[in-house]
């Protein structure tokens, strides 16, 4: 009995990791100015689900273009609300026109659902967003319960006016986010790839007392995941976190670090939950030290003109918008840190026998 006792208890303390699943069309349009100083297509659109791209479209091509990236349960997304490229351009025409400046400017859309539940299919959280920004900064957003369009700026308040009138859009917009919920609720992303998991440590250059350790977990998707670094199995508090990064492959990497005293003695982790994983993952700090005047940065630019144009335009949203996290994922598309070390060596006053067993991945108990 005991012996079941604690079984449960041990059931009980384990993290419930909940599934995340995102889908969303994004739409750039960019000024004759614009598009001309950056090079760039004046009409760029993209399909994303779950971090990945998989199909795009501007006008220097014909058509959608899939992208043979994503693998999944073989469900045809919902099609995109069809707005054309000459409404696009009225859009930003307008927007244009009742602002102050220069001749170059930019109108984005974002549009899409996203979706949290439990792995026995309860549903915690399901979300649809349609939000509109000029030049950076947020417009008007579409508000699905009450089929309103809410303005967000003087220029989104004229833009408005305009669009309350057309009733006739607003169900076509509200028809599209309802099949996009319905296709989310049902999806089934069969592509996930398991995190590869490493801890490591340097020496601070700002104080030789203290240690700078770092836990990196990378080739993961899709790129939802849990990541905390351990003493002694307790969580540390004040770390430092760094955001999502999204690798060659359409993997994605993620880090955070804390400073430790170099002679703390203690058992120090890092911990990680991924739905890629069968049970959360966790990987022991061997004690020693990076050569950090050897460490290798490893940099990928960005490839696409699409990305480059979200990386100078999207502009980071509040923590409680809706698509806060889609935005703020675009945001880093492009420069990716990949830090792999070529030497490591016992940190000052360590013995052997305070080492762990070096990098070692377990199952936590």
């Amino acid at each position: 009995m005991l012996s079941i006792k604690v079984l449960l208890f041990y059931c009980a303390i384990l993290p419930l990791q909940s599934e995340r699943h995102h889908f969303f069309y994004r739409f750039t349009v960019l000024s004759k100015a614009e598009s001309f100083s950056l090079n760039l297509p004046d009409f760029t659109a993209e399909a994303v689900a779950d971090d990945r791209r998989i199909k795009h479209y501007n006008n220097a091509i014909e058509g959608w273009k899939g992208v043979d990236l994503f693998e999944h349960d073989g469900s045809e997304p919902p099609p995109e609300s069809y707005d054309s490229r000459d409404w696009y351009r009225d859009q930003l025409k307008k927007a244009s026109n009742s602002s102050q400046g220069s001749e170059r400017h930019v109108l984005q859309r974002i549009l899409g659902c996203k979706l949290e539940s439990f792995p026995n299919g309860t549903v915690t959280d399901l979300t649809t967003f349609d939000e509109y920004a000029f030049d950076g900064d947020d417009l008007i957003a579409f508000k699905y319960d009450t089929m309103e369009w809410i303005d967000k700026s003087p220029v989104g308040k004229e833009i408005k006016k305009d669009w309350d009138r057309h009733v006739e859009r607003k169900h076509k917009v509200h028809s599209f986010l309802y099949n996009c919920m319905d296709w989310i609720s049902a999806f089934n992303n069969t592509n996930k790839s398991s995190p590869e998991v490493h801890i490591f440590a340097r020496k601070a250059p700002d104080d030789r007392s203290k240690l700078d350790l770092i836990c990196l977990a990378t080739g993961f998707y899709p790129g939802d995941i849990e990541m905390s670094i351990r003493l002694n199995r307790s969580t540390i508090k004040n770390h430092t976190s760094y955001a999502i990064r999204p690798n060659h492959d359409g993997s994605f990497q993620v880090r955070s670090s804390v400073k430790i005293d170099g002679h703390l003695r203690g058992s120090y982790d890092c911990f990680v939950v991924h739905g890629g994983l069968g049970e959360p993952r966790s990987v022991q700090w061997d004690g020693k030290c990076l050569n950090s005047e050897r460490t290798r940065w490893t940099v990928i630019l960005p490839v696409g003109a699409f990305l480059v144009a979200a990386v100078v335009y999207i502009k980071k949203r509040k923590p409680n918008d809706s698509s806060a996290a889609l935005v703020r994922d675009v945001c880093v598309y492009g420069a990716v840190s990949d830090q792999r070390a070529e030497s490591a060596e016992a940190c000052a006053d360590t013995t052997d026998e305070e080492l762990s067993d070096e990098g070692s991945e377990h199952t936590p108990v």
